[in-house]
């Protein structure tokens, strides 16, 4: 059998181009990029939704492994995959600054340990969040939605030299003040309440001098901290909900190219 140039092309960039942009999603999105999941199960999953997505991938183009217009398109292919994971990241993100708020205002701003999602160091409130968040996801079946958009993704934005300009970069990053503002309404009962408590501690020590407010105030703004979290959790689901519907209207903006 003989082979030319040209079919060798077409074959190898079949299934290179889209694995670019695979990995790229599934090493920055939510749970599927988590940092918990062994690197040898990452591949694997990439090597697997490339096996079976390439194949239906229209319209690729038969380029030169080995030139500039196909290290222009190994770009293009990893930096839509990286902003697609990174707006459903965000979704995520928000609640963990909800978390820190909470903490902060509790008193445990300095109890944190490593988030195994996002590999840095958060407060254990915020890690309580994103666990409970993370099992909300799978069972909204969230991956599977990623994996679909995935799919789809190479048929509203074919694989080319150009995908993702500058002017969605930004779209994208002023977009990040939606993260902000999710976090700040999760956390707004609970720093409404703890300002309440801290003013009524302030205005205990300057009444009864005697009393010692550093020995009581963080057991009280600790228990307090825990049942507004307890009271609140049942509205935090569907606020998550919310936020993650945003996140993918961005993510279907993102790869149309209507943003």
């Amino acid at each position: 059998m003989n082979f030319t140039a040209t079919q060798i092309n077409a074959w190898v960039g079949g299934y290179m181009w889209p694995l670019f942009r695979i990995a790229a999603i599934v090493a920055t999105a939510p749970v599927l990029g988590a940092r918990y999941l062994p690197p040898r199960l990452k591949a694997l999953l990439i090597l697997a939704l490339t096996f079976v997505i390439a194949p239906n991938v229209p319209n690729v183009p038969v380029v030169d492994p080995i030139s500039l217009a196909a290290l222009a398109i190994i770009v293009q292919q990893i930096l839509i995959g990286a902003a697609t994971g990174m707006m459903m990241s965000m979704v995520f993100s928000a609640f963990v600054i909800g978390g820190e708020i909470i903490a902060t205002n509790m008193g445990l701003g300095f109890a944190s340990v490593i988030d195994p999602q996002m590999g840095v160091q958060t407060p254990v409130i915020s890690q309580f969040y994103v666990v409970l968040l993370s099992l909300v996801f799978v069972s909204l079946n969230g991956h599977l939605i990623i994996i679909r958009e995935l799919a789809e993704s190479f048929t509203s934005m074919p694989i080319s030299t150009q995908g993702i300009d500058r002017d969605t970069f930004w779209h994208i990053a002023s977009w990040a003040d939606q993260m902000f503002k999710s976090g700040v309404l999760m956390a707004l009962p609970a720093i409404t309440t703890l300002l309440i408590v801290n003013v009524a501690l302030g205005i205990i020590m300057r009444a009864a001098p005697q009393f010692n407010i550093m020995s009581i105030g963080f057991p009280v703004t600790l228990m307090i901290g825990l049942v507004v979290m307890m009271v609140t959790l049942p509205v935090i689901v569907p606020q998550f909900v919310q936020a993650l519907e945003v996140g993918i209207e961005g993510v279907h903006k993102i790869l149309s190219g209507s943003f």
